[in-house]
């Protein structure tokens, strides 16, 4: 959700305890502050962010990275878990396959 109240759907690309990559199909303004909110198996994650500079990937629309400027303990405490559970188990893909 944006500043004026209007909605911005996007998809979630890439998820960190710092911010994101959002795949967008129009770019939001560069320091535009908006609310995030997405599910994740631990549960639904809202928080505030400000977007950063916008890229034109191949293939149409927009990959705009954000930095997240207000996260409430419980959220803060889901995103750690996706965040940790994701890690531990790229850490064992990895190490399986050498």
């Amino acid at each position: 959700m944006l500043e004026d109240g209007r909605r911005a759907n996007g998809t979630l690309h890439t998820i960190s305890i710092t911010g994101g990559l959002l795949r967008l199909n129009k770019p939001l303004g560069q320091g535009d502050f908006v609310e995030v909110a997405f599910k994740t198996q631990s549960g639904p994650v809202h928080g505030m962010a400000e977007m950063l500079v916008p890229s034109r990937p191949a293939g149409g629309g927009v990959l705009q990275p954000f930095r997240f400027i207000a996260l409430d303990d419980d959220d803060h405490r889901k995103l750690r878990s996706v965040v940790d559970h994701a890690a531990d188990r790229s850490f064992l893909d990895f190490s399986s396959s050498h």
